[in-house]
Order: C-alpha cells, then sequence, then structure tokens
C-alpha cells in the first residue's frame, strides 16, 4: 500500500517578557523563542488519548539559571518564583492553533531572571518547555507579565 501525502506536526513557541515599573511604564519588552522538553511531548501526545491522564499546563515558573535549555530539561536549574497561569486558545495561522499562557509576577526584592518554564503543577510537575535568555533586570516595586504561547503547526 503506498500512503500520499505527508503531514508534519510540531509545537513551536515564544515567550513575551513585560518589565513594568510601580509606576505602571513598561521598562522593557522581549520576545525570545523557547524549547518544548522531551517530557513535555509525550505528555502532548498523552492529552490526545482518553486512556492516558494528563495534567494540564497551567503554571509559569521564572528563575536564574544560566545553563541553555536542553530538550532534555525536566526542570528550571534555579527556580525562584511559579505561580497560577491564565490559559486560552488564540489564532496564529488557523482558529484556534495556538495555547496562551498568561502571568505576572510581583516583586519586593530585586532578582536577575534568566530562566522561564511551563509546568503542570503548582511544584515539581513536568516541564512542557523552557528558555534561558539574558538577564531581566527587575526591582523591589516591579511586575514582570509574562506570555506564553506555544503553537500547533
Amino acid at each position: 500500500m503506498k500512503v500520499k501525502g505527508r503531514e508534519n506536526l510540531g509545537l513551536k513557541g515564544e515567550i513575551e517578557f513585560l518589565v513594568i515599573d510601580r509606576e505602571g511604564n513598561i521598562r522593557e519588552r522581549r520576545v525570545v523563542r523557547n524549547v518544548i522538553t522531551n517530557d513535555g511531548k509525550a505528555s502532548v501526545a498523552g492529552l490526545i488519548l482518553s486512556d492516558v491522564s494528563e495534567t494540564p499546563y497551567d503554571y509559569i515558573a521564572i528563575g536564574t539559571g544560566t545553563t541553555a535549555a536542553s530538550a532534555s530539561d525536566t526542570a528550571l536549574e534555579s527556580e525562584t518564583h511559579r505561580v497560577a497561569a491564565t490559559g486560552s486558545r488564540v489564532t496564529t495561522s488557523t482558529t484556534n492553533d495556538t495555547a496562551q499562557l498568561q502571568a505576572t509576577f510581583n516583586f519586593s526584592a530585586s532578582y536577575s531572571i534568566t530562566e522561564s518554564g511551563v509546568f503542570n503543577a503548582s511544584s515539581g510537575g513536568t516541564m512542557l518547555c523552557r528558555q534561558t535568555f539574558s538577564a531581566i533586570n527587575v526591582n523591589d516595586g516591579d511586575s514582570l507579565q509574562i506570555t506564553w504561547k506555544i503553537q500547533v503547526q
């Protein structure tokens, strides 16, 4: 039997960071691509099946780790904060083809944030994706708004 056609299905993501000062001014905006982890890919495959129990990815974490992101990563290198995110589906190329998670972190001390990831638990759990980046410096009174977009393409 000969099969014609080929569907290339994959996940692609990006992260937008907004640093907002205590007066509400945007001090910095940055967009970077992410790395989908091997565990994340396996978990997404499991979400398709009714007989496999998978937990949705509803948490964003940040940290100060600097080791380059890799598909084999299972956690942030040096996590400092994790919060529940607000999720929605948005359109990138096809209607509702992108999962979007958004969270805001508020700071009462200074940090140099250099990594972020998406998780399916408030602590531990499975990491869907991760990325490292040059330092995003936040100060007491600042907030950091993070928007992760993961597109199925």
